[in-house]
């Protein structure tokens, strides 16, 4: 069965961290860019960031996790990680990992809805 499991969601304190994780299961991730989003109560849905195929080059979307998210793979466990750092308030949502077949477009340039994977999200809660 192909899909994305993502995991390491939760509860977390501003100021803390979580590290999540996607891993394939079905296929084999290292031909696949993949992306990370969230999505918040009431809000739009909004890329994270992004990597490609081969873990050269990683995109984040937007200021405001630049230098506190680092985005991360290692193909070899068919994984891809999200290091989130400095969490806020309002990084709280619902985080979902996504797998678009590599081609030569940039992922940060790939619409949501051309990604051909997508994993069930995983709960961030950043409260005191």
């Amino acid at each position: 069965q192909v899909q994305l499991v993502e995991s390491g969601g939760g509860l977390v304190q501003p100021g803390g961290s979580l590290r999540l994780s996607c891993t394939a299961s079905g296929f084999t991730l290292n031909y696949y860019d993949v992306g990370w989003f969230r999505q918040a109560p009431g809000k739009a849905r909004e890329g994270v960031s992004c990597i490609s195929w081969n873990g050269e080059n990683t995109y984040y979307m937007g200021d405001s996790v630049k230098g506190r998210f680092t985005m991360s793979r290692d193909n070899a466990k068919n994984t891809v990680y999200l290091q989130m750092n400095s969490l806020k308030p309002e990084d709280t949502a619902i985080y979902y990992c996504a797998a678009v077949v590599r081609s030569g477009m940039v992922c940060v340039g790939v619409p949501p809805d051309e990604y051909d994977y997508w994993g069930q999200g995983t709960q961030v809660t950043v409260s005191s």
